[in-house]
């Protein structure tokens, strides 16, 4: 039951963090934790090659792309759209989809503050040197978002857990 958001967001929702390629197991989580709270769900896609440039006193938010090509985040938005879709397939819960723009952490606080958010949902990080070299420089949404706000997060693995002795970050 998409009902793509154009304007307002549920109150009391789930909110769960979507990313192109993201495996499904992250929605199919989020949209069972919904339906346990009986909530709707709110399918989260921040576009971070956009920031914001202020925000008006009814909360539209203006933003600026980082690079001209604003494709790439209206291409992200479709792709995460698609998955949900194909996820949330036959479910009856009640969902939509919204964009945010800048920092994911800080813009799912923000509209888990904003909506009074039950639950926010997000996926582990992928392993490997390229994200563990992100992660240095920008933190874990997971970890940011657990230190920046009240609510709980269920943080959902992507992949197969690594063995005790497997090296989680490796150099090469």
């Amino acid at each position: 039951m998409s009902d793509e958001s154009a304007g307002t967001t549920p109150h009391r929702a789930v909110l769960v963090g979507a990313i192109p390629g993201q495996p499904p197991r992250v929605l199919k989580e989020a949209a069972r934790y919904a339906t346990l709270l009986g909530a709707p769900l709110v399918v989260v896609h921040v576009d971070v090659t956009r920031f914001v440039t202020y925000e008006d006193p009814d909360g539209y938010v203006h933003s600026a792309p980082l690079d001209l090509n604003i494709a790439t985040g209206e291409g992200d938005l479709a792709e995460v759209t698609a998955a949900a879709e194909a996820a949330l397939d036959g479910s009856e819960l009640s969902w939509s989809v919204h964009q945010l723009v800048g920092d994911p952490a800080l813009s799912i606080k923000h509209l888990a503050d904003q909506t009074d958010a039950r639950l926010i949902v997000v996926g582990t990080r992928r392993r490997g040197i390229g994200e563990s070299i992100r992660e240095f420089f920008t933190g874990s949404v997971a970890a940011r978002l657990a230190h920046r706000q009240h609510r709980p997060i269920l943080v959902v693995p992507l992949d197969e857990p690594a063995r005790d002795d497997e090296d989680l970050w490796p150099e090469g």
